[in-house]
């Protein structure tokens, strides 16, 4: 498409890193916000306007939606989790930004604003299996969403809607199923299980102490998709004309004990699994039904485990050994 002005909210965070590489490679004008000052984002590019302000504020959103023709709304507070269990109150408090970026969208008439919503919005009651039945986008009703993260999510999606029935604003929703790739959280406790899972081998590899501990037993399923595929769905969405809520994952499911064995394959050693049963493990089973994304986008994420987690594992044993992060 021709160059645009763009807004990324959240363009600190992991998925907002990629986003805004992509954008500027295609010769947009990107303006990338995030909270963190400018040294902690994860992908800084010098190619956008990089501004650091809270748009959990009224007046930062107002700001930053100023003269823009397509907002990203990525910014929420959130993590793996063992955030999002102990932190409910301040992920609900990512309301504020959905909040007071769709007025400011509205007002200063912005064409198009995405909404990155999450796999936590469908009810729990369906979840409860590791086997479990793959997720259609109806199955967050009746709500029984992941407490704190899940609800604010499922509201923000009802905003959206709601802003598009009454003040016709062209929304798009995003429902993301466990993003994994280079350039993200792998340690400090916001990070999710595949880059956790390598931080502990790759530990265990350096230091010879083939031990782990695994939070619960080992036995829940998700599905994980890899970045560069979210990228492309994100693409595929933004240049549809379909408003409803989508699954944005992949379709392989796997139990967090073959993520185990897919990243000892890879490292080259096998551990002593130490399985924490009391620790957060959310639902025992969550996989993405794509028969919707493929009806409305013709494609599906297709970058398999594996290839994914091998790209991701070299990434972050390059930050702990040699890198800028370097613990060894």
């Amino acid at each position: 498409m021709s160059s645009e002005k763009i807004l990324v909210g959240g363009a600190g965070g992991f998925i907002g890193g990629h986003l805004v590489k992509a954008l500027v490679s295609r010769g947009h004008q990107v303006r990338a916000v995030d909270y963190k000052p400018l040294e902690m984002w994860y992908q800084p590019h010098a190619q956008a306007e990089n501004i650091v302000a809270n748009l959990e504020g009224k007046e930062a959103c107002y700001q930053a939606a100023k003269g823009m023709d397509t907002i990203f709304n990525l910014a929420c507070n959130m993590g793996g989790m063992g955030f999002i269990e102990n932190n409910r109150a301040l992920c609900m408090l990512s309301v504020l930004i959905n909040t007071h970026l769709m007025m400011a969208a509205r007002d200063q008439g912005a064409k198009k604003y995405l909404y990155s919503s999450s796999a936590c919005v469908y009810n729990a009651t369906k979840q409860t299996d590791t086997a479990v039945t793959a997720l259609k986008e109806e199955d967050a009703y009746p709500a029984m969403p992941e407490d704190g993260y899940g609800w604010e999510k499922l509201f923000s999606e009802r905003m959206c809607r709601h802003f598009h029935e009454d003040f016709g604003s062209d929304v798009r929703i995003v429902r993301f199923h466990n993003v994994y790739g280079p350039y993200g959280t792998y340690q400090g406790g916001r990070e999710k299980a595949p880059a956790a899972v390598c931080r502990k081998i790759i530990a265990a590899k350096v230091s010879g102490n083939h031990e782990m501990e695994i939070w619960g037993d080992g036995n829940q399923t998700r599905s994980f998709m890899y970045v560069d595929d979210c990228i492309t769905g994100l693409d595929k969405l933004m240049a549809s004309n379909f408003m409803e809520p989508l699954n944005l994952g992949r379709s392989e499911l796997v139990s967090i004990n073959q993520l185990v064995d897919i990243v000892e394959e890879i490292a080259g050693i096998k551990m002593k699994r130490n399985y924490n049963l009391s620790a957060p493990q959310g639902v025992r089973g969550r996989n993405s039904d794509n028969t919707l994304i493929n009806k409305v986008l013709g494609w599906e994420p297709e970058i398999d485990l594996r290839t994914g987690m091998k790209k991701t594992y070299d990434w972050i044993y390059e930050e702990m050994t040699t890198g800028g992060n370097k613990v060894f």
